[in-house]
C-alpha cells in the first residue's frame, strides 16, 4: 500500500511542477534555517571542551543586588574577592576554578595591528578544566602567588604573533603594553565559550585592578567542581545556603542573589533574580521556530488545498467504490510526508553547504558547526512535524468532500 502511495505522490508532484517547486522550495528552505540553529545551539550547549568536567561542575556566573527600599539595583559578573573569600569557603568542591570575562587589547607586530582577548585566572582553573597544551604547561600556583608576568597563549595567537615558528615556549608577547613570557600553547576554545575563550590567559595577580578590593560585584566568574556528579545537588544547596549569611555590602541594598548553575543556565543567565534567563532562551527560540515554520506551513496548506480541488473527481470515484474517508486521510497525509522529506533532503545538503562555507570563514572564531547524528535527528523530527503541520488541514477537508460534490467537478 505505502508503494503505491509513493507513486501516486510522485505522480501529483510531477503534475503541477510549479507549486511543486514553491513547496519543495518552502520546505528546505525553512529545514535549513532550523537546522542552522540547531546546529549552533548543539554546538554551544554540548560542546564540551575545554570543560570536559561539565558533568560534575557548577557555575557562578552573576550577582544580583536589590535595595527594595532605596530602589537600587545591581547584577553582574563577581569580584575576585568574592568568589575567593565566599565561595572558596564552601566545603563540598574540590576545586574552584576562578577567571575574569575576556576583554580585548591591541598589540603591534612589525607595525601590523592583533587583536587580542586577554583573560585573568587562578591556579585551580587549569585543574578544574582541560585544555589541550600543544606545548609547555599552565602557569603554577608559585607563580600566580608571586604576581610573575607569564601567559598561556592559544595556537591562534601563536601564529599570528610569532608566525611559523616550532616552539614559543620562554618568548615574549606584548600585551597591553606589558611583556608576558609564554610558558604554554593550548587549543583554540571558540568564542562562544565566553566563560572559557581567550587569546591569552594571564595569573590574576598581575592584573592593573587591585583584586583585594571587598566590593562584591566585579568581572569575575566561577567554576565549582564537585568530587562526583552525584554532589552536584550538595554542591548547589551549600551555595544556597552560604548566600542566605552574606552580609549586605552597603545600606542601598537588602537582597542579594547568586546562584550555583549547570552550564546551560549559566550560559543564558541575565544576572537578573526577576528574569530568568533560561526561560527568556526557550521562549525566544520557540518563537523563533514557530514563526519560521508557520509561515511555509500555511503556505503548504493552501497548495494541498488546490492540490485537493483539482483531485476532487479522483477523490469522489474512490469514495464511490467504497475507500473510507480514514484511507484517504492516511493516503493524503503519507503524500505529504513525502513532499516534506524531498524538502528535507534537499535542507540537509543546503544546510552541510552553507556549514562548509561558515567554518571557513571564520565568522566566529574557533567555532566549528557540524551536522551530527543529534542534529539529524532533529532535523527529521521537524520535517515529521511539519509533514503532520501542514497535511492534516488539507486531509481533514478532502475526507469531508461529499461524493455528489467530488463527481461534478469531474
Amino acid at each position: 500500500m505505502l508503494k503505491n502511495y509513493f507513486k501516486i505522490a510522485i505522480a501529483v508532484l510531477k503534475r503541477r511542477k510549479f507549486f511543486t517547486f514553491i513547496s519543495l522550495f518552502g520546505i528546505s528552505l525553512t529545514l535549513t534555517i532550523l537546522l542552522l540553529l540547531t546546529a549552533f545551539i548543539d554546538k554551544v550547549v554540548t560542546g564540551n571542551y575545554p570543560d570536559k568536567k561539565r558533568d560534575r561542575s557548577l557555575y557562578v556566573t552573576a550577582l544580583n543586588e536589590i535595595g527594595t527600599k532605596s530602589g537600587w539595583f545591581s547584577n553582574g559578573a563577581l569580584s575576585f574577592y568574592f568568589l575567593d573569600h565566599f565561595a572558596g569557603s564552601l566545603k563540598t568542591p574540590v576545586r574552584m576554578a576562578i577567571s575574569s570575562n575576556p576583554k580585548a587589547t591591541n598589540t603591534y607586530v612589525h607595525d601590523r595591528k592583533i587583536s587580542l582577548h586577554y583573560k585573568y585566572t587562578n591556579a585551580a582553573f587549569w585543574e578544574v578544566t582541560d585544555y589541550d597544551f600543544l606545548e609547555g604547561k599552565a602557569f603554577s600556583a608559585q607563580q600566580v602567588a608571586q604576581g610573575e608576568l607569564v601567559t598561556v597563549i592559544s595556537e591562534d595567537t601563536k601564529k599570528e604573533y610569532f608566525g611559523d615558528v616550532p616552539s614559543v615556549v620562554g618568548k615574549y608577547i606584548e600585551a597591553d603594553n606589558v611583556q608576558y613570557r609564554v610558558c604554554g600553547v593550548v587549543k583554540n576554545v571558540p568564542a562562544t565559550t565566553y566563560i572559557l575563550f581567550s587569546d591569552i590567559y594571564l595569573p590574576y595577580t598581575v592584573s592593573k585592578k587591585d583584586y583585594r578590593d571587598r566590593g562584591y560585584m566585579g568581572d569575575y566568574t566561577a567554576i565549582l567542581l564537585a568530587a562526583s556528579k552525584a554532589e552536584l545537588p550538595k554542591m548547589r544547596e551549600e551555595y544556597e545556603q552560604m548566600m542566605k549569611k552574606i552580609p549586605m555590602e552597603n545600606k542601598d541594598f537588602d537582597q542579594i542573589y547568586s546562584h550555583a548553575e549547570s552550564y546551560a543556565a549559566a550560559y543564558v543567565s541575565t544576572g537578573n533574580e526577576k528574569s530568568s534567563g533560561m526561560a527568556l532562551a526557550l521562549l525566544v527560540i520557540s518563537a523563533f521556530v514557530l514563526l519560521v515554520t508557520l509561515v511555509p506551513a500555511l503556505n503548504l496548506v493552501n497548495i494541498n488545498i488546490t492540490r485537493i480541488m483539482e483531485r476532487s473527481s479522483e477523490i469522489g470515484i474512490r469514495k464511490a467504490f467504497g475507500a473510507s474517508s480514514r484511507t484517504l486521510v492516511f493516503q493524503f497525509i503519507v503524500e505529504n510526508l513525502i513532499l516534506t522529506l524531498l524538502g528535507g533532503v534537499i535542507g540537509v545538503l543546503l544546510s552541510y553547504a552553507i556549514i562548509q562555507i561558515f567554518n571557513g570563514s571564520g565568522l566566529i572564531p574557533n567555532l566549528e558547526l557540524s551536522l551530527n547524528f543529534r542534529v539529524l535527528l532533529y532535523g527529521l523530527l521537524a520535517c515529521l512535524f511539519f509533514g503532520l503541520l501542514s497535511g492534516v488541514y488539507p486531509a481533514w477537508r478532502m475526507s469531508k468532500m461529499k461524493i455528489v460534490n467530488a463527481l461534478k467537478a469531474q
